[in-house]
């Protein structure tokens, strides 16, 4: 029987922790929600109706799983460096393309008394995908577009600090809301934006410039989210596949004094940090649990895409960092059968769970088309297993029975 709520065993194991039972907090932060609406994703995405984590609330409370917004849809605090704008120049973002599958955004800024200047990459938005940013090119709109239309009928929304204490007390204590305060990283060479790998061996003393500066600029608004009239239950930091586009080497020198002064912030005002970096995470974990003082890491992708062996990283880190993961989020949770979740699950349970400290979840996003009953399985599984302390003898005994029909 749960003698804590789902926030309270989220926070103990992102804490590093023995809640209760083990958590199970499947990431289904996007697709999954969406199409639980039944509405074109785009509606979501775009026009806010109903926003993201109000649809991720709804899943949740469908699922009955524990809680992780990971970042609040929406949430931001004003840039304080900010130019005040230039009254002589308008920036607008219109709708440059629309069909039966996908609305495509495009910005243009237009000085007083010139033509329109339009911007190399656009915001796609299909009907049943999250949006995708890209080169306009890459879809065919190398040229200015000869027509367009205003974006119209996007639902208002709270912002700042307004936003967060409202969506805090509509979860109430069903799970945990997080921050995102990112660290420097390089990224895709084929993004329209930011710095790649390519640009730190070219333009090394501007790429390092550029990174003390992202940290300061990131420590700041770190310090002006601790200091709000109400606080998010925990950190998140990192970012998508930084060991995709950033070596070890490269990491260590872009991104980990920014993962430092991060963590200790957070561990010096009593809130927990948390990682997620989907992809290659091995060389992360041992940099974080030996040089930093983050609490909590996720996804713990297994190969091919990551390099993540639960048990090994457990045995490793488990008495510095809380550990999140990592169900194969295509064979196991999208392609396989209700037993295959429910095997996984007992052997993730069994790799990491001991002593607290983890959370059962997937190695990263749920597909769009994954069964609902695989999710409500791993729900199932840590209520049967999960409670503490641990029964292995009766994980061991299930896992043979599975294996012996799989």
């Amino acid at each position: 029987m749960d003698t804590m709520t789902s926030r309270q065993r989220m926070l103990a194991a992102m804490r590093n922790e023995q809640p209760d039972r083990v958590p199970a907090a499947p990431d289904m932060s996007n697709m999954i929600p969406c199409r639980l609406t039944g509405k074109p994703f785009w509606d979501i995405y775009l026009y806010q109706d109903p926003p993201l984590w109000r649809a991720y609330i709804d899943a949740v409370n469908y699922f009955g799983t524990d809680g992780w917004i990971y970042n609040l849809d929406g949430f931001s605090l004003p840039d304080l460096e900010t130019a005040p704008p230039d009254p002589d120049v308008q920036h607008e973002s219109v709708i440059v393309e629309r069909t039966e599958e996908r609305i495509v955004i495009r910005a243009y800024s237009r000085r007083k008394g010139q033509g329109e200047q339009w911007s190399d990459s656009v915001t796609v938005y299909p009907r049943y995908d999250p949006p995708t940013y890209l080169l306009a090119e890459k879809i065919g709109l190398q040229h200015p577009p000869d027509r367009w239309w205003p974006i119209e009928g996007v639902k208002p929304q709270r912002q700042g600090f307004e936003l967060l204490k409202y969506a805090l007390d509509r979860f109430e204590e069903r799970g945990v809301i997080g921050v995102f305060v990112g660290p420097p990283q390089l990224g895709n060479p084929e993004q329209p934006y930011g710095y790649s790998f390519y640009h730190y061996r070219e333009n090394y003393e501007e790429v390092k410039a550029w990174s003390i500066k992202q940290q300061q600029q990131a420590v700041a608004y770190l310090k002006r989210v601790l200091a709000g009239p109400v606080r998010p239950d925990f950190i998140l930091t990192g970012g998508s596949g930084m060991l995709v586009f950033n070596t070890p080497e490269v990491l260590r020198d872009i991104s980990l004094p920014a993962l430092r002064e991060i963590t200790r912030i957070c561990k010096e005002a009593g809130i927990p940090s948390q990682i997620h970096c989907c992809g290659p995470e091995r060389e992360l974990v041992e940099m974080c649990a030996l040089e930093t003082d983050l609490s909590s890491i996720n996804p713990l992708e297994i190969r091919p895409m990551g390099n993540c062996d639960l048990a090994e990283i457990k045995q490793s880190f488990g008495r510095k960092l809380g550990l999140m993961g990592n169900l194969h989020t295509t064979d196991v949770m999208l392609r396989g059968t209700v037993r295959d979740v429910r095997l996984e699950s007992l052997k993730a349970i069994r790799a990491a769970g001991e002593r607290g400290g983890f959370i059962l979840s997937t190695g990263d996003q749920c597909g769009r088309d994954t069964p609902d009953e695989n999710i409500f399985e791993m729900v199932n599984v840590v209520k049967e297993f999960g409670a503490y302390p641990l029964d292995m003898d009766a994980i061991d005994m299930e896992i043979r029975k599975l294996e012996r029909y799989c």
